[in-house]
């Protein structure tokens, strides 16, 4: 009885939208005014010291393992809870002392290839073809996937105003799309760094298929050993990778990999506030390794690096459209990811694309790109942003 009540007390402060919760021994109780769209259904008791430990992790799990069911939308929940001052899911003070991760070259090099290297045949299945893991930019409204993910590399490369001929490095090169697309539309000799060997692989296919030997190469090797000068830097969903403890180092890098009056775009997810940064769920499962730095963070390591801004765009709405298409194209196959990787597996990708969209859709996390010179700021640019557009149809 008490646990119950100390349930109620804990959902009832959860979320701002009504929500209909069975529990364990066949009650049912509703949370919140109006008729709730989402329905929790616990299948067994959870212990209340580890709910509020752990929550996010715990109650992860235990949806991954059948143990809780959802009836409704998992993003709009989410996007709820994050919208709720006090709820135990987003506020809890444990986050705070997470234990430190080591992102040794080592660490990292594993923490990529267990996210990455699940195998290129399970992300062919639900990214479009250009095989981009990262927030699509949507120009138009009924613009494809596979467009906004051409549309986010062409953007990106268009901030940096590049010269045909010179030399462009990607950090964290993924499947390659930007490099191809540096090459073949902008002239430029293009170099990838990635630690993942699937998409290593997967990139040199691509170059021999595209005749591209000449102008595009890729590298397998942590970022910190590349030792050469390049007029171009890029870099997307790459920082989130590198952990808190290393961020000043990765600013300083990509400094030191730029030649003089170079520019450096980078593209990452970032928060717009204090938050821990961290998620044990995503930790364990998802996202090992990674950090999320917010916004301030990341600028005191680029002025401490001697790069200077030039320009800062947010892409949230971006990425929350992104993940809604990828959970759609995800949910489409989910038979055939439960048959090959199992059912927990299938249960937890699913869990975490909604979820993602929607912290993305609360504000909770954002994506910013950062237009860094080695320079003073705009150094080589157009005195406005219209050169960035006007190419773009």
């Amino acid at each position: 009885m008490l646990e119950k009540m100390a349930y109620k007390e804990l959902l009832s402060h959860a979320f701002d939208i009504p929500i209909s919760v069975t529990y364990w021994d066949g009650s049912i109780a509703t949370y919140g005014e109006g008729t709730p769209n989402i329905a929790i259904t616990f299948k067994k008791e959870i212990s209340l010291k580890s709910m509020t430990s752990e929550p996010t992790l715990v109650l992860a799990e235990a949806y991954m393992n059948g143990e809780i069911e959802i009836d409704g939308s998992i993003q709009e929940l989410i996007t709820s809870a994050f919208r709720t001052d006090h709820s135990f899911l987003t506020n809890n003070p444990f986050l705070k002392h997470l234990p430190s991760i080591s992102h040794s070259e080592k660490n990292s090099e594993r923490d990529i290839q267990k996210h990455y290297d699940i195998g290129n045949e399970f992300y062919r299945l639900w990214l479009d073809k250009t095989m981009t893991y990262s927030c699509a930019y949507f120009e138009h409204d009924n613009d494809t996937l596979e467009e906004a993910q051409l549309n986010k590399d062409r953007h990106i490369i268009h901030k940096l105003n590049p010269e045909s001929g010179k030399r462009l490095l990607d950090i964290g090169s993924g499947w390659g799309t930007l490099l191809f697309m540096a090459a073949e539309e902008f002239g430029l000799n293009a170099t990838g760094v990635t630690l993942s060997q699937e998409q290593y692989d997967y990139t040199q296919e691509q170059i021999k298929a595209r005749h591209l030997e000449s102008k595009v190469s890729v590298l397998l090797e942590d970022y910190r050993e590349v030792d050469d000068k390049y007029d171009y830097v890029t870099s997307v969903g790459m920082f989130e990778h590198v952990g808190k403890e290393n961020l000043g180092l990765y600013f300083n890098k990509v400094k030191d990999l730029l030649k003089p009056n170079g520019r450096a775009l980078i593209h990452g997810i970032t928060g717009q506030h204090e938050g821990a940064g961290v998620d044990p769920f995503l930790n364990k499962y998802i996202f090992h390794g990674g950090y999320i730095p917010n916004v301030a963070e990341n600028l005191r390591h680029v002025m401490d690096s001697g790069l200077q801004l030039t320009d800062l765009e947010t892409l949230r709405r971006h990425y929350q459209r992104t993940l809604e298409i990828w959970y759609s194209n995800y949910n489409g196959v989910i038979d055939q990811v439960r048959e090959k990787y199992g059912v927990p597996f299938s249960r937890m990708w699913s869990l975490y694309l909604q979820a993602c969209a929607g912290a993305f859709e609360s504000g909770n996390i954002d994506v910013i790109q950062y237009l860094l010179t080695n320079a003073p700021s705009g150094t080589g640019l157009p005195m406005t942003r219209q050169y960035v557009y006007q190419n773009e149809v």
